[in-house]
């Protein structure tokens, strides 16, 4: 097999180890019996790993050695592996040696498919090495693939390349076959009866986040009629699955605020605890090539080093009118608390 000089050769090899990924955990999820994959493993700087994200290291890092990197070097970043969350494969080259650099979480979504409540998600970009400074920007090539429930037989798997816009296939796991899938961002207008959601799914600032979420619902749709519903929310605990919900047209807004309420958690001597990385984020360009609007916290273009540690913030808008309707109710809601110029 050739070295990998284009993006393109990557898709199917990265589709391939994704699979693998996905069989072994739905296995091992039908296999537990004692609660196991559920228990703490490690407590790490950034998050807690469990048992269940103990099952992909090995894996992935044999599989890249084996059909990957003994001919194409490259530079894989992912929490809990090599030095701080980068690895050079093969092991005997140097960075220099990569000409790509591969970011990925094996499983995004621990907590909800642990507990067998909801789909996780595979997430993989690929981008040129462009040293430690290489950028969510930079990625060329993004793919991820939902880890079912065991009571759940259908797959769903999203990849883009660059200009490419998004291919999409659900998989069969009792048929092993797979179909086309297609793929759309709702075109609503607005966020009535849609969902819109301002993630706050772990404890710290949940009443600062949800006064935030009820200050730019009223700003949008006014005050709630009695016995009606506005608009839905949806906790997904997985950064890919809600970019999955944004992009198939399930989801009309979303947004991440943690990092930025970190000014007000230190007024009350609170924690931030856990947040958004690059590797959560690693697939941002299937939205982006679905339609999808993705911005950080400014309104800005997505921008962070591929590495396991910088804390992101971001919002998701199924299309321009939904941003037209709802970024200057978000930016106001923040700049009246100070967290934003």
């Amino acid at each position: 097999m050739k070295p990998i000089s284009d993006i393109d050769d990557f898709v199917e090899p990265v589709k391939r180890l994704h699979g693998r990924i996905r069989q072994r955990i739905v296995l091992a999820c039908e296999e537990d019996r004692t609660g196991d994959l559920a228990s703490i493993s490690k407590e790490g700087d950034d998050d807690t790993i469990y048992g269940l994200d103990g099952l992909t290291e090995d894996l992935v890092i044999t599989f890249l050695r084996e059909e990957i990197a003994y001919h194409t070097p490259v530079v894989l970043i992912a929490e809990g592996i090599g030095d701080s969350g980068r690895l050079i494969l093969p092991t005997d080259a140097s960075e220099a040696d990569a000409r790509w650099r591969m970011i990925m979480d094996p499983i995004d979504g621990t907590r909800g498919l642990m507990y067998q409540k909801r789909s996780a998600w595979i997430l993989t970009g690929v981008a040129p090495n462009r040293g430690p400074e290489t950028n969510l920007q930079d990625i060329q090539l993004a793919v991820q693939t939902e880890i079912p429930l065991i009571k759940q037989h259908l797959s769903d798997i999203l990849w883009a390349v660059r200009g490419g816009g998004v291919t999409a296939e659900r998989f069969d796991r009792i048929t092993g076959k797979t179909r086309p899938l297609y793929v759309q961002p709702s075109g609503a207008k607005t966020i009535a009866h849609g969902f819109s959601t301002i993630a706050r799914f772990f404890p710290s600032m949940r009443e600062e986040l949800a006064a935030i979420d009820e200050e730019i619902v009223r700003g949008a749709l006014g005050p709630v009629q009695k016995g009606k519903a506005h608009c839905f929310e949806d906790q997904y605990i997985s950064t890919g699955g809600q970019l999955y919900g944004l992009i198939s047209g399930q989801d009309r807004f979303i947004a991440d605020l943690r990092p930025v309420l970190e000014p007000l958690l230190e007024k009350k001597g609170l924690a931030l605890g856990i947040c958004c990385h690059p590797y959560d984020l690693c697939t941002e360009l299937i939205a982006r090539e679905a339609g999808v609007i993705v911005t950080d916290i400014s309104g800005a273009a997505l921008s962070a080093a591929l590495n396991v540690t910088a804390e992101l913030g971001w919002a998701g808008y199924a299309n321009q009118s939904i941003r037209a309707q709802i970024e200057p109710l978000l930016r106001h809601a923040l700049k009246s608390r100070g967290l934003i110029d």
